[in-house]
């Protein structure tokens, strides 16, 4: 198991994210269990996703790819309003009924851009990501250039996590039975892990009481 000291990242932080690192940020969900589009929700001044794509674009990566589903309409023309600002595009992913993660991180693959050598992959429903969380993943990356790198907290996986180019077809030609995180396990021992100080990375939200109880 790698770790990653976050002691080097004030040396590595300026630009860092810029290098050729795609952000995807998943937002092809029903919100079942929310019971309203999770994407549209008031977050502060703004909306959930314009918020997350704000979190990025500030972080430094300037090339972002929001995977789209439900409520298609209405989160794409926030996406276009975020263009305006920040280095965003949308793809729609076709699948997204299906209701599995996999099918939306495959779709964004298949959209980058042939510069990119890594993605980034974020959750659209995770507001509560933070820019230093995304900073030190670029900056573990540039440092390392490890083909997975993953944030934890107290020994937990968390979002967003980098996988480098060279293990993309592995993840596109993956079967809908399978999960992301069996992906992360069949590469146990290539994951350069990023020791995080909050437990920001570990959450998302599902439900109107987790909205209610982490909303600014």
């Amino acid at each position: 198991m790698k770790r990653y000291d976050p002691a080097h990242f004030d040396f590595l932080s300026q630009g860092v994210c810029g290098m050729n690192i795609t952000a995807i940020i998943l937002a092809a969900g029903r919100s079942t269990r929310m019971g309203s589009p999770k994407m549209l929700l008031p977050w502060g001044d703004t909306t959930i996703i314009e918020h997350v794509i704000s979190v990025f674009a500030k972080a430094g990566v300037h090339d972002i790819l929001v995977v789209t589903g439900g409520a298609r309409e209405q989160v794409e023309a926030i996406i276009r309003k975020c263009g305006e600002r920040y280095p965003v595009r949308s793809v729609y992913n076709e699948d997204y009924i299906a209701g599995d993660m996999l099918s939306s991180i495959q779709c964004g693959l298949q959209h980058i851009e042939e510069s990119s050598e890594a993605a980034m992959i974020g959750l659209g429903d995770q507001p509560q990501v933070q820019e230093r969380s995304v900073q030190l993943l670029c900056a573990a990356y540039s440092q390392t250039k490890s083909p997975l790198v993953v944030p934890s907290f107290q020994m937990r996986r968390g979002h967003p996590w980098l996988v480098a180019r060279e293990l993309w077809a592995e993840v596109i030609a993956m079967q809908s039975s399978q999960t992301p995180r069996d992906f992360l396990n069949a590469h146990a021992k290539d994951i350069q892990y990023v020791e995080m100080d909050t437990s920001s990375i570990l959450a998302d939200l599902d439900t109107p009481e987790e909205y209610l109880k982490f909303k600014p």
